[in-house]
């Protein structure tokens, strides 16, 4: 005898899916308000499409540690710096284009790795750790714009 509750391949066909999107995008939520995307959105949520250079692919690690690896979309001309998530990746993370007066620059050294780490927002302090190489284009970018780096 067969249970109310046992769904046939066809029910799960319809519900799997369903089921699928709606954890994808509670996760992905949930890290952009965790790791400080949607903090930032409420100020520097970008609407208009970006113009400078940007690169794809790029790795990041934000607030909490957490990383966003290599899906997103990094880039940086003299009004600000651009970050958006791929598609899949869209859920609570809007485009955002932080202007370089909100954002400050230190390096760290760790074994042999640099990495340079952004903070974003003036008041918000949301931590954007990134590689050097990565670093180097943002500034070349960014161009006079770049913010001033402590002397170590």
């Amino acid at each position: 005898m067969q249970s109310h509750s046992d769904l046939n391949p066809a029910e799960f066909a319809v519900i799997f899916p369903i089921f699928f999107l709606a954890l994808w995008c509670g996760i992905i939520l949930l890290i952009g308000q965790i790791g400080g995307w949607a903090v930032l959105a409420r100020r520097f949520r970008l609407t208009l499409p970006f113009a400078g250079q940007s690169w794809g692919w790029q790795s990041a690690r934000m607030r909490w540690s957490c990383n966003y690896g290599g899906c997103l979309r990094v880039g940086a001309d003299p009004t600000g710096l651009y970050l958006a998530t791929f598609f899949l990746f869209r859920a609570g993370h809007p485009p955002l284009l932080v202007p370089w007066p909100e954002v400050t620059v230190s390096r760290r050294k760790v074994l042999f790795f640099t990495y340079v780490e952004l903070r974003l927002g003036r008041e918000e302090q949301i931590p954007f750790v990134i590689n050097q190489k990565l670093a180097e284009r943002v500034r070349g970018a960014a161009g006079a714009s770049w913010p001033v780096e402590p002397v170590s």
